[in-house]
């Protein structure tokens, strides 16, 4: 076989091959650079913090608290930006689609790295895939609160007092699709009983439903259901949570009731878009330990019922997964349809 020689125009083309590959090698090593001077030199600029809801939410206020300490220890300001709608949904898309430099993060709560993906039908990414977890800021567990006419005083007392009357328990919630009215299903379904949920428009209503004993079970962050605890007025039978509340010290867990896998609440964490340099998301996560890790800062979100983060990228991420599957098999159990 014999092969033509390269003529001027072949030898000109292979020129012009290796030249645009010699440039592409610069273009990636300047870009490479540039990147790696970029997560030396952060923050170099205020940084955008979206909270994808309205402010004066548990996320809103629990990082507001520790936002003085991260700007001290960082050297910049943190611009907060609630911008809410679509169940927190649109917030969240805008820094899914923002460029991943580490200058515009996300504050969401479980719904939006958990939930929504199941049950909205205006979700437009892949909460799982289009951020980067860097760590929990806070957890605000539910509480398991019964109206006080209710004979039992321990989560197994109350399975065996609800499977003697099917059907006939009510537990309330905010709506559809929020946390405590999962956080009932989930009971429910753990328990092998059958009690009935009541949705309501917003916390206040469910509340009072169980005020009146319209409805006999509620599951509730303490903070908004303390007053009515202290009185009296509402029984606490545990905290859905692996760590028992300091604000409740006596209240035992829902795994130490018998219900390890009954863990559920409100918890808030950052993320930043999928891509963000690796160096960024270990510093945010490291100055964010530091600012919660303080007895002041502690004492603050005990006071408020909170427990503080902290969780490493890795925790965070398995918390996301593991939630994720959980919810997603609750939802479809009940039949809970995309709105």
């Amino acid at each position: 076989m014999h092969h033509k020689p390269f003529g001027r125009s072949g030898l000109r083309a292979w020129g012009l091959k290796l030249t645009d590959l010699l440039y592409q090698i610069i273009v990636f090593l300047f870009s490479l650079v540039a990147g790696l001077a970029q997560a030396q030199d952060y923050p170099s600029k205020p940084i955008r913090l979206v909270i994808p809801f309205a402010a004066g939410n548990t996320g809103d206020i629990s990082f507001r608290m520790i936002a003085p300490i991260l700007e001290a220890r960082l050297g910049q300001r943190f611009i907060i930006d609630n911008k809410a709608g679509a169940s927190g949904n649109i917030g969240a898309q805008e820094v899914a689609r923002a460029t991943p430099d580490g200058y515009t993060l996300l504050l969401g709560a479980t719904s939006i790295f958990v939930v929504n993906q199941f049950i909205s039908k205006t979700i437009n990414f892949d909460p799982l895939t289009a951020f980067v977890p860097i760590t929990l800021i806070s957890d605000a567990p539910s509480l398991v609160i019964v109206n006080p006419e209710l004979p039992v005083s321990s989560l197994r007392e109350l399975q065996r007092y609800a499977k003697n009357r099917p059907g006939k328990l009510n537990f309330s919630s905010p709506g559809s699709g929020t946390m405590p009215h999962l956080a009932g299903e989930l009971f429910a379904n753990l328990a092998g009983i059958d009690i009935v949920h009541v949705p309501f428009k917003g916390s206040p209503a469910a509340a009072l439903a169980l005020l009146s004993n319209d409805v006999q079970i509620y599951f509730s962050v303490l903070s908004a259901v303390e007053g009515n605890l202290r009185s009296g007025k509402f029984k606490a039978l545990a905290v859905a949570s692996s760590k028992r509340l300091a604000a409740l010290p006596d209240l035992p867990t829902t795994s130490e009731s018998g219900f390890p896998e009954l863990l559920t609440g409100t918890w808030w964490g950052l993320a930043a878009p999928k891509g963000t340099d690796s160096k960024i998301i270990d510093r945010i996560a490291k100055e964010v330990r530091a600012a919660l890790s303080s007895p002041e800062m502690l004492n603050r979100f005990v006071e408020r019922s909170m427990l503080p983060g902290g969780e490493s990228q890795v925790e965070f991420a398995a918390r996301i997964q593991l939630e994720a599957a959980r919810w997603k098999k609750v939802i479809e159990k009940i039949g809970l349809r995309p709105e």
